[in-house]
């Protein structure tokens, strides 16, 4: 890190826990704190800064992760929002952001709190499993308002820096509906499948065949049943949505297998396969974005739309007059 920041992470399961261990393995300031007795035992076993007192470990703090479950995050907000200063940021990591984002305008936190969701994750749960790895290479979104200007810019250095993640500057209404497509909806249709097999008297011979195809379809219906129900009805409106889009090509499938309609299943399977090599085989051009340092709202509405376009951030400096901004976006050649 180029100079000290005082951190403090508030909920310590996969995903808090890794950003403490990150923290940690760059020598930060960071202190923790988690709801359960046990699991703050546990982390001062492991060398690690814990708490028993919410307000001592966010006091002094110049951020405050907030990675408790979607449920708390409006009171845990409220109450961090009391014991910090006015010029500690505040961000989360849940997998929803209108609702979180809504709250903290009610609540006057609109300036210094800046919603975020880093899309890593597994189907382990808690400190244990916490990984500093785990955010390496993965975007991380971040949806502020125009007037946490600043701390946006401090938190896009800080997760390029420490963490070398793709930051992905986007709506709170955006970002809800594409993760509606890329994560919840995958989370029904895998619990469809697996859930499909628990019901069938082939149960057993299902499993005794079942291969890659299954894992890999299956994979996320190992999640924590909880968290996924908080997911799917924290972001009930879109996931309802585009599962009806999901529903609707599902549909057009199985009528063209209904027709015996080779063309149409290659058709589809071969925008299918697109996507899919896309998802791997993606290549970027190196991005440099200049702004004045107060023109808050036209420098976010460039960065959002460089995110629309496939783009994201991996870093951000700036001086007394300018914004400086590197990054990616997609090279246009690249199905070429």
């Amino acid at each position: 890190m180029t100079s000290p920041v005082r951190v403090a992470v508030v909920g310590t399961g996969l995903i808090g826990g890794s950003v403490l261990l990150r923290l940690r393995a760059v020598d930060a300031e960071v202190t923790a704190w988690d709801p359960d007795p046990a699991i703050r035992a546990e982390g001062r076993r492991r060398g690690l800064n814990f708490t028993d007192d919410l307000a001592t470990a966010v006091r002094d703090r110049d951020v405050v992760f907030l990675a408790g479950p979607l449920p708390t995050l409006p009171a845990t907000l409220a109450e961090v929002a009391t014991v910090t200063g006015a010029q500690c940021v505040l961000t989360d990591v849940g997998s929803t952001k209108s609702a979180v984002a809504a709250q903290a305008r009610a609540q006057g936190l609109q300036a210094r709190f800046v919603p975020g969701h880093p899309m890593a994750g597994a189907e382990r749960a808690g400190l244990m499993a916490a990984d500093p790895d785990l955010f390496t290479g993965a975007a991380w979104a971040l949806c502020p308002e125009p007037a946490a200007i600043g701390p946006f810019r401090f938190l896009t250095a800080l997760l390029g820096e420490v963490f070398a993640a793709r930051v992905v500057p986007m709506t709170p209404a955006t970002h809800d509906r594409v993760v509606a497509l890329s994560s919840h909806v995958p989370h029904l249709l895998a619990g469809g499948l697996a859930g499909a097999v628990a019901a069938s008297p082939m149960r057993e011979a299902v499993l005794s065949l079942a291969a890659g195809s299954f894992r890999d379809g299956s994979r996320v219906a190992a999640t924590p049943a909880k968290r996924t129900a908080d997911m799917l009805l924290g972001n009930r409106d879109s996931v309802l949505e585009q599962l009806a889009e999901v529903s609707a090509v599902l549909d057009d499938l199985a009528a063209a297998v209904r027709a015996g309609d080779a063309a149409a299943l290659i058709d589809r399977y071969q925008a299918a396969r697109e996507v899919r090599g896309d998802l791997t085989g993606r290549t970027y051009d190196e991005v440099e974005l200049s702004f004045p340092a107060h023109a808050a709202e036209a420098e976010l509405a460039a960065l959002v739309t460089l995110a629309e376009q496939g783009g994201h951030l991996t870093g951000c400096r700036r001086d007394a007059a300018v914004v400086v901004y590197s990054g990616r976006r997609p090279s246009i050649d690249r199905h070429g």
